[in-house]
């Protein structure tokens, strides 16, 4: 499971460069600065949860059967997906209405740093 989560981050902060050079350059002449600022935002909340979701694997490592750390990795996946792709595709298309989608992504962010809060409170494996 640790290799999971690391392969993850791992895609996933290949992604961060490559969508955050796309944004960069390719639309730089094309988004409304509002835009832009909102294709940034997607960008730097993708990296900083990718170095979250790498850190989940690497307390994996540590302790391959926690689950709270495990639900963590997983809700990190799904709110890169939901917060920034959400705000990648609303930066490009300008649909309006995908801005509702932000804040469950937001929501499974908030889940995953709580459940690794819970888990370092929680666990003897940290305390010792």
């Amino acid at each position: 499971m640790p290799n999971l989560f690391i392969a993850l981050a791992g895609l996933s902060g290949f992604l961060a460069v490559g969508i955050g050079a796309f944004g960069a350059h390719a639309l730089r002449d094309r988004l409304t600065p509002e835009l832009a600022a909102t294709f940034q935002t997607g960008v730097q909340y993708h990296m900083f949860h990718t170095l979250a979701l790498f850190g989940v694997g690497l307390l994996l490592l540590a302790v391959p059967q926690a689950s709270l750390p495990r639900v963590s990795g997983y809700l990190f996946v799904a709110g890169i997906a939901l917060f920034s792709g959400s705000l990648y595709v609303l930066a490009i298309t300008g649909i309006r209405w995908l801005g509702a989608i932000t804040p469950l992504g937001g929501l499974c962010f908030l889940a995953a740093w709580g459940l690794l809060a819970w888990f370092a409170a929680t666990s003897e494996f940290l305390s010792s």
